[in-house]
């Protein structure tokens, strides 16, 4: 069964963060779905996986990079896609930690640079790619574009506080992914605008704090790709603005 059968075919895909470990199994996912005629994978780097995929998929896989940071580099990723009109934008890129830094376990913790790159990464960038992309996309026709966004950004779910950074980018995220949806609409009637929260998964991205997880809650990146674009599939224009979790429930804001 197809995995984005309330898409009309051929669909074009955008991929923005293609080389993660959720990016990665969605571009997988992707390629696999023969009504997918052609994918637009952006990168901040093009590690060899991804390389190969172009070789095995010469006619329907196109590489680029990008960097999050700088508009003007989702200004040329809207520039090599100029004459597209996608279907479906999914933004899989993220920042949780790094090297030097981890989620912050109190306000005693909080850095600039941290919270700033947080922000820049997790909420500003995909607002800047929805500015950039949307107009791109088809105004008579099923469009969705959709960002990963997690469980802690929900205000109303938050009982446990810390990691100050990540939520609030998140939160942040679901505020931008909600006034995009609203302008949109005016616009775009078919365009559904959502965030989606793919569960723990087992990439580099958790793996700092994956020994906490309840056994069966920790996901393959192929698991949660799959669930993800089921999820995609079944939304609506009425379900835009809002943010999902893997299995489909409604995250509250």
């Amino acid at each position: 069964m197809s995995l984005l059968s309330s898409f009309d075919s051929p669909i074009t895909a955008v991929l923005i963060g293609a080389s993660g470990g959720i990016g990665q199994a969605v571009l997988a996912q992707l390629l696999d779905e023969p009504r997918v005629s052609r994918v637009y994978a952006f990168a901040r780097r093009i590690p060899e996986p991804l390389k190969q995929q172009t070789e095995r998929n010469p006619d329907r896989l196109s590489l680029h990079p990008i960097d999050l940071s700088q508009e003007g580099s989702i200004i040329a990723c809207a520039e090599q896609l100029k004459d597209v009109t996608p279907n479906l934008v999914l933004i899989t890129s993220g920042l949780l930690h790094s090297e030097e830094s981890l989620p912050e376990k109190s306000w005693r913790n909080l850095e600039s640079d941290y919270f700033q790159q947080q922000m820049q990464i997790n909420a500003l960038a995909p607002a800047l790619l929805a500015k950039h992309l949307i107009p791109l996309l088809p105004k008579d026709q099923r469009a969705v574009f959709a960002a990963l966004s997690a469980r802690v950004g929900s205000i109303g779910d938050n009982r446990l506080g810390g990691w100050y950074s990540y939520r609030a980018s998140k939160a942040a995220l679901n505020m931008l992914l909600r006034c995009t949806a609203i302008e949109a609409k005016r616009r775009w009637p078919k365009l559904v605008v959502a965030g989606l929260h793919p569960g723990t998964v087992d990439t580099p991205l958790s793996e700092p704090f994956q020994a906490r997880v309840p056994e069966g809650k920790l996901f393959t990146p192929e698991f949660s790709a799959r669930s993800l674009l089921q999820v995609i599939d079944g939304l609506t224009p009425m379900d835009s603005g809002n943010v999902f979790a893997w299995d489909g429930q409604l995250i509250q804001p």
